[in-house]
């Protein structure tokens, strides 16, 4: 029997975490005299890596993102990290995907440890095969690197029994720069005509509508 490898991101496709993210972008925007009342402008920092949005949002200079992710994370690693909750129905469909012998696999751009935490915390770390983050330097965030190195630890992952499903165009994108499809949720923090212009296989407006994308992935693979 051949194993089916399922890559998913975490942020806003396994789980919703805008308040944790929001809140620890807002306490490190803070020490930069910089005040958001409104947690909807910091969205776009949930997904992509915290130094290309400190960069792209606010105008920050390599020195103010490192000084901005660090300040992030004194906030997220004993707070934000939990202010964060399963969609719902998640549990549930990781469970089924597990049940029927799939190989799932967590492919975040958040730092690795963080992203163990959070599963280990919501009882998800049980149905996942592998988990592929960051490095706290963030040198290794990109999601095609992510996905890569998901790749090499799982040997038997390729095109014709592996699928990406994830929040944000990165996520479709680094699944096709490593030759895979994707399925892209409509549901997360991406931005729906990014999303459309990178092409997915496969799109999904809720948790049960992903299920029935990986159903009918699942019965041709």
């Amino acid at each position: 029997m051949i194993n089916r490898y399922i890559f998913f991101d975490l942020d806003g496709t396994l789980t919703d975490p805008a308040e944790g993210i929001t809140n620890s972008v807002m306490y490190a925007l803070r020490h930069f005299g910089i005040e958001v009342t409104d947690r909807r402008e910091l969205y776009p920092f949930i997904g992509p890596p915290l130094s290309d949005s400190y960069a792209k949002y606010y105008g920050f200079t390599a020195e103010q993102s490192e000084k901005g992710v660090n300040l992030f994370r004194e906030y997220f690693r004993e707070k934000g990290i939990f202010e964060n909750m399963p969609y719902s129905g998640m549990p549930e469909l990781l469970a089924e995907l597990h049940q029927l012998g799939c190989k799932l696999v967590v492919t975040s751009s958040k730092p690795q440890l963080f992203v163990e935490r959070i599963l280990d915390h919501f009882d998800m770390a049980k149905y996942f095969h592998a988990v592929c983050g960051a490095t706290m330097d963030e040198k290794t965030s990109r999601k095609p690197i992510i996905i890569r190195n998901a790749l090499d630890i799982c040997p038997e992952a390729g095109a014709d029994n592996t699928i990406v499903v994830g929040d944000h165009a990165l996520d479709v994108i680094g699944a096709h720069e490593n030759g895979l499809p994707a399925c892209a949720v409509l549901y997360g923090y991406g931005e729906n005509d990014a999303i459309a212009e990178a092409k997915p296989e496969y799109t999904a407006c809720s948790v049960n509508d992903l299920r029935m994308c990986l159903m009918d992935w699942l019965q041709n693979h």
